[in-house]
């Protein structure tokens, strides 16, 4: 499997009981903002290692301490590290960045935070964001769940993506998978009034999961058709855009024949 995808498709899982996401730690329980462990949660990602090359590690030193940090308990104050106030949007396992770079070059009006946990995905992204002057990425290694629990805020994101989570196929991994209820409430919760949801998965199983959580989350509306909504209704008013450059996994899905389902909601506006 390409690692452009790895990042969600090694991402953690739910939160307020369920799994976690994005993080390299072994099974630990969520906290709440007082710190303390309340909901068991099993990681959803798979821990992954590899090194560095030369001109990677060289790449990383000049750039991580600039654009790059581990997933902490504290507050994020993303407008003090991107140098500016603009609409935040926090892309779950951004595995080598492809996608990532395209898409925060497509839109230099948002901040865009990736989160991944494999160290390689993202000296790779690292290396590219250097290369090409990318200003608007910021990068957190760890688990998502612990930034979406502790590091933002409720109602501050714009939009949030989950492109090609682990489907986990296997039915005793299913409590691994990533987008269960809890999650679901979280990123609802996290999302401003009018932000947006997209996921992007090619496993058809996973897919009609996601689709039913997402269908029962009281805060959400779909905006399109797999997600029960129509997309030529939302697409031009959408504050983040519902394309997505087509990466080398997802090239090897369509080679395989495999279909890819996008679902896309929207937090609704009351």
């Amino acid at each position: 499997m390409d690692a452009v995808n790895d990042a969600a498709n090694n991402t953690a899982e739910s939160v307020p009981g369920p799994p976690s996401t994005g993080s390299a730690r072994t099974e630990r329980e969520p906290r709440n903002k007082t710190g303390s462990r309340l909901y068991p949660r099993v990681t959803s990602f798979r821990s992954r290692r590899g090194a560095l090359t030369a001109t990677q590690q060289q790449s990383w030193a000049r750039m991580w301490p600039v654009i790059g940090r581990e997933v902490a308990d504290e507050p994020l104050d993303a407008a003090a590290w991107f140098g500016r106030e603009a609409p935040l949007v926090v892309e779950i396992g951004c595995g080598t960045g492809t996608a990532t770079a395209a898409m925060a070059q497509a839109e230099p009006h948002l901040n865009l935070i990736g989160i991944e946990v494999y160290r390689p995905g993202l000296a790779q992204l690292v290396q590219r964001i250097e290369r090409e002057q990318i200003d608007n990425i910021r990068l957190l290694r760890g688990d998502a769940v612990d930034v979406l629990e502790n590091m933002v805020a409720a109602e501050s994101l714009t939009g949030v993506r989950v492109f090609f989570p682990d489907p986990w196929p296997k039915a005793r991994h299913h409590k691994r998978r990533l987008l269960q209820p809890a999650t679901f409430a979280l990123i609802a919760n996290r999302l401003k009034p009018g932000g947006v949801l997209h996921v992007a998965t090619d496993h058809a199983d996973y897919a009609e999961h996601i689709a039913a959580v997402g269908a029962e989350e009281p805060l959400l509306k779909g905006l399109n058709e797999a997600a029960g909504g129509v997309s030529a209704d939302h697409r031009d008013s959408a504050p983040i855009g519902f394309e997505r450059p087509v990466t080398k996994f997802e090239g090897k899905a369509h080679r395989a024949g495999s279909a890819i389902t996008e679902l896309i909601w929207g937090k609704i506006e009351l």
